[in-house]
């Protein structure tokens, strides 16, 4: 019984190992049918996670204050709860792509439910901008055997730079450290403005938030440009 229940584990890990764990790392390394970076001379700023009610409207006012565009990755469970803040984004010149209709990984959906998740949050932004959806990111950036074919009808965006702010301790010490340091044309920046999501801290985004807002004011006066996804031909 013990042996049925080691090898039928083993089995299991295996299957996973090839569903999940080796199409992500190939993925990734190779670089295949993913962006990391843009060829533009400007800088992409994008936000994962949202839209959260408290501080989604916060940063749309800190990005409207330095003229600034960016690009949003939106969970569409949200989208259908908060349809105004999408509204908003849409409205004032930002990128809205998907990230799952729930925030979960690539790695446990079947086929049928990643379809789901991409088709669920497709139209839920569709039905509030009337703009078609071009660009997704997966949660965590993780990939199964399956993604990039049932994806291929969007641009698949990772990023250049990560930074770790869904923890609150990230944004409190060297979160400004980092971004300052993120001035390479090119770059795709990954934040977020949910800090609901499994892992992370409910008050990291309004660190983030204190961060970002010196970020931007170095830059825009040093006349960085920065570009939401709409605006980079692919």
């Amino acid at each position: 019984m013990i042996k049925i229940l080691i090898v039928s584990f083993m089995l299991l890990f295996i299957l996973f190992l090839i569903y999940a764990i080796v199409p992500t790392l190939l993925i990734r390394m190779s670089g295949r049918r993913i962006v990391k970076r843009i060829h533009a001379p400007a800088i992409a700023i994008t936000f994962d996670d949202g839209p959260n009610p408290e501080y989604t409207p916060q940063l749309l006012d800190l990005l409207k204050k330095y003229g600034v565009k960016a690009s949003f990755f939106v969970v569409g469970s949200k989208v259908k709860a908060y349809p105004d803040i999408i509204k908003r984004m849409c409205q004032e010149g930002h990128t809205i792509g998907i990230h799952h209709y729930n925030h979960i990984s690539s790695w446990i959906l079947t086929p049928f439910h990643f379809k789901r998740q991409l088709q669920m949050t497709e139209q839920a932004i569709y039905q509030i901008t009337n703009k078609k959806v071009i660009f997704y990111r997966p949660p965590w950036g993780s990939f199964n055997l399956f993604s990039l074919f049932l994806s291929k009808r969007f641009e698949v965006i990772m990023w250049s730079h990560i930074f770790g702010d869904w923890k609150a301790a990230k944004g409190k010490n060297g979160l400004l450290n980092q971004l300052l340091q993120a001035t390479e044309a090119g770059s795709v920046l990954l934040l977020h403005d949910c800090g609901e999501t499994w892992g992370a801290d409910k008050l990291a985004p309004y660190y983030m938030l204190k961060c970002l807002e010196i970020y931007l004011q170095e830059n825009v006066k040093k006349g960085t440009k920065f570009i939401a996804l709409e605006e980079v031909s692919f």
